[in-house]
């Protein structure tokens, strides 16, 4: 096996001061018409000019076994992010880089975190690398595409999120794993219950930083970052780059050099996008005949119950559709995602828990029934469709009272949509979603978890193995939103780690 990069770099680095100043750019250039920032541009730039961006993988210098596996999954061209910061990850540089969804960030820090980590072995509970990602369902993705490589060098990958047993986490932890893929709330819980030391991490990754920020997420990230080695490697990957970050990026991140070759989820050339004006007694109709489409869909609507009951009429209706939602146990919300990708489900109707993360072939639609509050969440839903140079259709159904709101959202996210007034039963609605009329046959689909196995994998949750002396148990479920001894910042960050 290739030895492990150890390329050159500067000396040994002291940790970037908490208010150490930041060049900003000059606010007439870094606002839009409406006067809100510019959310795609970032706020800190790179001192240190970067490496030029290769065109193949074999002109890096990575382990042998790395391009052998690049190879037998078919990844023979990098991505634009990718050829981008490979250079400059791989020789160790601190990294701030933007790509859509769908672009590759994950091989983009995976390759670069494994290489600078091949040939070291773990002590147990003492990790080399650390993924810090927003949501359950991104960690399990990051895994997923990241074990393939991982096992070729023989490291080592733990998946640490609420929903699952911490008592498993701790044990797989205590085993020894090179490589941590973790939310925030679950991997403070373990590292405060002394199950996990973060002071030999050499390399850190924060992926979907700026969600991470809106969600809250903040002080525990800052807690984190805090405990791994001042003097290694920190790479902050998202698919915008906004304000929310300076601070992490100002304190943290040493020089870093910035990366920017993607537009917005947003202005992606293959993607389209559509504002159907609707009225109020013919939306629910609306949403049905586009749910009954040939093919799949995903639809996001803003609360958990809003999923449950239009899962429940789409069901009754003949359309095969699944719920997810924060308020499912993690076994729950996989097989969802299974029986979505296999097609046993057709519709996926989510709440923003699957705006990032999921990530589903030849997904052709993405439908708003309720219009998102904030552009990034728009983005971030409409980035599920038209992935890796794939065409989409992102859909958002607007009620008269929401024209104003909705018509800013999109400016400030940087689309030109196609506004059509439309009617369930009129052929504007085939030609932009493909909707039908639904068979009207009622439909059950497998239970995704029996409710006795939901109820113990919950009570295994406030269950370690060895629990440090003197410290109360949490509740049952707790770590699952990072309560306890963790701090919940804001409100939205429930459910999410």
């Amino acid at each position: 096996m290739t030895s492990p990069v150890r390329s050159p770099r500067s000396p040994r680095r002291r940790p970037a001061r908490s208010g150490a100043p930041a060049r900003q750019s000059a606010p007439s250039r870094n606002r839009g018409r409406s006067g809100a920032p510019r959310r795609e541009e970032p706020t800190t730039p790179t001192g240190t000019p970067g490496l030029p961006p290769v065109t193949s993988f074999a002109e890096l210098d990575m382990p042998a076994a790395l391009l052998e596996t690049l190879g037998r999954q078919g990844v023979t061209v990098p991505f634009p992010i990718q050829a981008a910061t490979l250079p400059d990850s791989l020789t160790g540089r601190d990294v701030l880089g933007r790509g859509r969804t769908g672009s590759g960030k994950t091989l983009a820090f995976g390759l670069a975190l494994l290489a600078r980590t091949a040939g070291q072995r773990a002590e147990p509970g003492r990790p080399l690398a650390l993924v810090l990602v927003p949501t359950r369902e991104l960690a399990q993705q990051v895994t997923e595409a990241l074990t393939p490589y991982a096992r070729a060098v023989r490291l080592r990958v733990a998946t640490v999120v609420g929903g699952l047993s911490i008592g498993r986490q701790a044990a797989v932890l205590k085993d020894g794993a090179e490589v941590v893929v973790a939310t925030p709330g679950r991997l403070r819980d373990l590292v405060e219950r002394r199950h996990c030391r973060l002071d030999e991490v050499r390399t850190t990754v924060l992926d979907e930083a700026d969600q991470m920020a809106d969600m809250g997420f903040l002080p525990q990230v800052t807690d984190l970052l805090d405990r791994v080695r001042p003097d290694g490697q920190r790479m902050l990957f998202s698919a915008t780059l906004d304000r929310d970050v300076d601070r992490l990026v100002r304190r943290f991140l040493s020089d870093p050099v910035v990366h920017s070759v993607d537009p917005p989820a947003g202005a992606v050339t293959t993607m389209e996008h559509h504002i159907l004006r609707v009225s109020v007694d013919d939306k629910n109709a609306t949403t049905a005949r586009i749910a009954a489409r040939d093919g799949r869909v995903i639809m996001f609507v803003h609360t958990k119950r809003a999923v449950d009951r239009l899962v429940r009429r789409l069901l009754a209706s003949g359309v095969r559709a699944g719920a997810l939602h924060g308020g499912k146990s993690q076994n729950q919300r996989n097989r969802t995602l299974e029986q979505f990708r296999a097609g046993q489900a057709t519709v996926l109707v989510a709440t923003n828990v699957a705006a990032r993360g999921i990530h589903v072939d030849s997904l052709d639609l993405v439908v708003n029934v309720d219009p998102p509050v904030d552009h990034k969440d728009y983005l971030h839903r409409g980035g599920r469709t038209a992935r890796a140079g794939e065409s989409g259709r992102v859909v958002t159904l607007v009620l008269p009272d929401q024209r104003r709101e909705v018509d800013r959202m999109v400016a400030a996210a940087g689309v030109s949509p196609r506004v059509t007034p439309v009617r369930s039963t009129g052929e504007e609605l085939v030609l932009i979603t493909g909707a039908r009329e639904p068979s009207g046959v009622p439909v059950t689909l497998p239970a995704p978890e029996p409710e006795r196995n939901r109820r113990e994998a919950s009570g295994a949750r406030g269950r370690s193995r060895r629990p440090a002396r003197g410290r109360r148990t949490p509740a049952p479920g707790a770590e699952r939103h990072g309560r306890g001894r963790t701090p919940r910042s804001a409100k939205g960050s429930r459910g999410a780690s």
